[in-house]
């Protein structure tokens, strides 16, 4: 699969980027070495092989949820320099 310069033009067009006539031709030709590289994928044979599978093992890091208990509202405004009733009083910016 070949892409041409005026493609790549385009995109950049597309993108708002402004790129020398260097970048054009640097990214015409590492743009065909990529979508060369995807065509080759495209012969593998990948029947059988579940879409999320990794080479290596993996397991889930997280922890379980757990139910506990928060703070209550004097915990938490302890520390506020300004509150009102049960909340933080913040100084106002939109007039």
């Amino acid at each position: 699969m070949k892409i041409t310069r005026a493609e790549v033009e385009h995109v950049s067009r597309l993108a708002r980027l402004a790129l020398s006539e260097a970048e054009l031709d640097s990214l015409t030709d590492e743009m065909d070495a990529i979508l060369d590289y995807v065509e080759q994928l495209k012969t593998l044979d990948t029947e059988g092989i579940v879409p999320t599978a990794h080479a290596v093992p993996m397991e889930n890091a997280f922890r379980p949820d757990e139910i506990r208990p928060g703070f209550t509202p004097e915990q938490a405004l302890s520390n506020a320099p300004d509150r009102a009733d049960s909340a933080f009083r913040v100084p106002r910016i939109i007039e």
